[in-house]
This record gives C-alpha cells, sequence and structure tokens, in this order.
C-alpha cells in the first residue's frame, strides 16, 4: 500500500509539473485556464443621459398633446357652467352628473356653431324638460325636438337620422337649425317662432316667451345670482307642429328685420364665448 500510494503521487507530481511547463510554455492554454478560474464579470453597458435640449423636446412634445384635452376639461368646468349645471339639476330633477354632460356639450357646441350657449339650454328645457328620449307625438325627438325626417341632410354628418336620440347629435342639429332660424329672420324672436313650426301663423302658442323667459333665468343664474328653482316647471312645448320652413316665391318681397330686434337679440344670441 505504501508503494502503491507513493507511486500515485510521483504520478500526480509528474503531471502538475507536466501542466505547469504546459501552461508557462503556452500563453494560449494559460489565458483560457485564466478565464475559466476567474471569469471577468459582465458588464451592462448603461446609455448615456439625454442632454437638457432633448428632454426639454420630449416635455414639450407631451404637453402639446395633452393641450386639447385640458382645454376641453377647462371648457366644461367654468365656474358659469357649474352654476348653470347646478340650476338645472334642481329646476328638472336631473341627475348632476347627467346635467353636467348636458351643460357642456351645450357649451362645446355653442362654441363650435357661434351660438349663444344659453339660449341652446333655454330652447332644450322648454322643448324636452332635458329628457334626452322625448318624442312628440308628431315626431320630433330628443333634447332640442328636432323632426330627423325634415332635417336629414343634418342628421347626416353626426350618424343619421337614428342619431336623433343621441345627445351629443340632438344638440349639434338643433344648435345649427335654431342658428339658421335666428340668422334668417335677424331676431330670436323670429327665429323661435320659425323653430317651432309657426313661421306662417299669427302666433306660436306662447313658446317663444317661455324660452326667452328661461333664457332670462339662465342668464341671471351665469351671473352667479340667486334664482329660484320652485317656478312652475315648464311643459314640453307639442302643441306646434314643426315643419321645415316653406319657401318665398321668385317674386315675393324681400322682408327686412327690424333693425332693433336683429340688434338687440340676435347679435346677442349669436356671440361667441
Amino acid at each position: 500500500m505504501f508503494n502503491t500510494a507513493r507511486n500515485t503521487l510521483t504520478v500526480f507530481g509528474l503531471s502538475a509539473v507536466a501542466m505547469l511547463a504546459l501552461l508557462y510554455t503556452n500563453e494560449d492554454v494559460a489565458k483560457r485556464v485564466s478565464d475559466m478560474l476567474h471569469p471577468e464579470p459582465e458588464v451592462v453597458a448603461v446609455a448615456p443621459a439625454a442632454p437638457a435640449p432633448a428632454l426639454a423636446a420630449v416635455a414639450e412634445a407631451a404637453d402639446t398633446a395633452a393641450a386639447p384635452q385640458a382645454g376641453t376639461q377647462h371648457l366644461g368646468n367654468s365656474k358659469q357652467q357649474q352654476w348653470v349645471t347646478s340650476w338645472l339639476s334642481k329646476r328638472y330633477r336631473v341627475a348632476s352628473d347627467a346635467a353636467n354632460m348636458l351643460v357642456s356639450t351645450a357649451y362645446m357646441t355653442a362654441h363650435e356653431v357661434k351660438l349663444d350657449p344659453l339660449l341652446i339650454l333655454a330652447v332644450m328645457a322648454i322643448e324636452s324638460g332635458l329628457n334626452p328620449f322625448a318624442e312628440s307625438p308628431v315626431g320630433a325627438k330628443g333634447l332640442m325636438q328636432v323632426m330627423a325626417k325634415v332635417h336629414h341632410d343634418k342628421f347626416e354628418k353626426v350618424g343619421g337620422q337614428e342619431a336623433a336620440l343621441n345627445p351629443v347629435a340632438n344638440i349639434k342639429v338643433g344648435a345649427l337649425i335654431l342658428k339658421d332660424y335666428v340668422k334668417r329672420t335677424g331676431s330670436v324672436e323670429g327665429g323661435l317662432k320659425t323653430y317651432v313650426g309657426a313661421a306662417d301663423m299669427e302666433s306660436d302658442s306662447g313658446y317663444g316667451a317661455k324660452v326667452l323667459a328661461e333664457y332670462k333665468r339662465l342668464k341671471q343664474v351665469a351671473k352667479g345670482h340667486k334664482v329660484p328653482t320652485t317656478n312652475p316647471r315648464p311643459l314640453p312645448e307639442t302643441a306646434v307642429v314643426k315643419q321645415a320652413p316653406t319657401a318665398a316665391p321668385a317674386d315675393a318681397p324681400v322682408v327686412t328685420p327690424e333693425p332693433a330686434k336683429a340688434e338687440s337679440h340676435g347679435s346677442e344670441a349669436l356671440a361667441t364665448l
């Protein structure tokens, strides 16, 4: 056993000497062995920090993208609109969130079509009591009780006649019709009379007076004044059939609206936001 152990150690010793000699004489083999015994840690490359101008450009792009949304939020949350929303919600017993959506839509639509938003809201209030699903016996539909079949051309741009009960589409089309009638007649009174379908009649059954009274209340509310909400709730106007205005004959005389009305009411209702 002693001889065997001695011979084994001799063999190991000679092998170690041979290995050392090989490592000493061959640099490639020595490098490989060294790499195996002591591997170098992996170095992760880190991208250099973006220079200040690049960061500023990214921030500016983000602000630009968010600008339209911020502007819309501001438009829908002004103090004036909050007062109007609260008053209409209480007066017509409409949920606050729903009233806020209707008021915001009316303001944005008014800004787009260049019409007084309070006049739009007054028409909505008298026409439907702010009920987006209201429908009259003669087929007038939605918040502004628009005759979809008569004004199908305007509905084509907002989804067709099927969109008559869509609050946004209904307000948009109703506001365009109202603006057209106010401009055509030169006054809010004339525009309302045409809107309700009574252009060729002697009386509009008090429709215009109701809208203007509500319009006056809303203007007071928008100024922050305390306006009672307990007045008798106006009923939706369905007595007069809404119809498209008839075209005047070619030889009919042109009637010029009275200057006083055009200046006092027409220009005010068509005021931009």
